[in-house]
């Protein structure tokens, strides 16, 4: 059976960190564990704070292609969690309206003046295909630009 994206997104809730690749300025893969900080309700988009002058904003500003995965732990009953690997393109964005639309408290240990932190961007993460298995569904998404 094939998922909705409302129903992947369902199954996504619970999944706050994700591991973000880039390609580094080697051609090389890097690779991040990241966080969505709770702002999960997925339609598609991701979003990730981060600071400007890092090495992950300087490969996504040479290159915007970038891949996320996602994995839920199993449930309680040993059913494995869903496995979910996001191919898309990512934007930064330095508005503070947007920041705060995506703020949460808990990214104050981050970034100690919120969305008036200095150097802060927001980077969003458009998916184009999204597949996912979950011990006994898999499948592919694509989304629309």
């Amino acid at each position: 059976m094939t998922l909705t994206l409302p129903e992947l997104a369902k199954k996504m809730q619970k999944i706050d960190f994700c591991m973000m690749l880039t390609k580094s300025e080697f051609g090389a893969i890097a690779s991040r564990p990241m966080s969505n900080n709770g702002d999960v309700d997925y339609d598609g988009d991701s979003f990730f704070f981060s600071y400007t002058d890092t090495r992950k904003i300087r490969e996504l500003t040479a290159d915007p292609t970038v891949s996320l995965t996602l994995t839920a732990p199993p449930s309680l009953l040993g059913k494995p969690g869903i496995f979910v690997a996001v191919e898309g393109r990512a934007s930064l964005i330095a508005d503070k309206a947007v920041f705060e639309a995506h703020w949460t408290s808990d990214l104050d240990r981050w970034f100690p003046e919120g969305i008036d932190t200095p150097g802060l961007v927001l980077i969003k993460v458009h998916a184009d295909t999204i597949q996912y298995w979950d011990g006994e569904d898999n499948g592919v998404i694509r989304i629309r630009p």
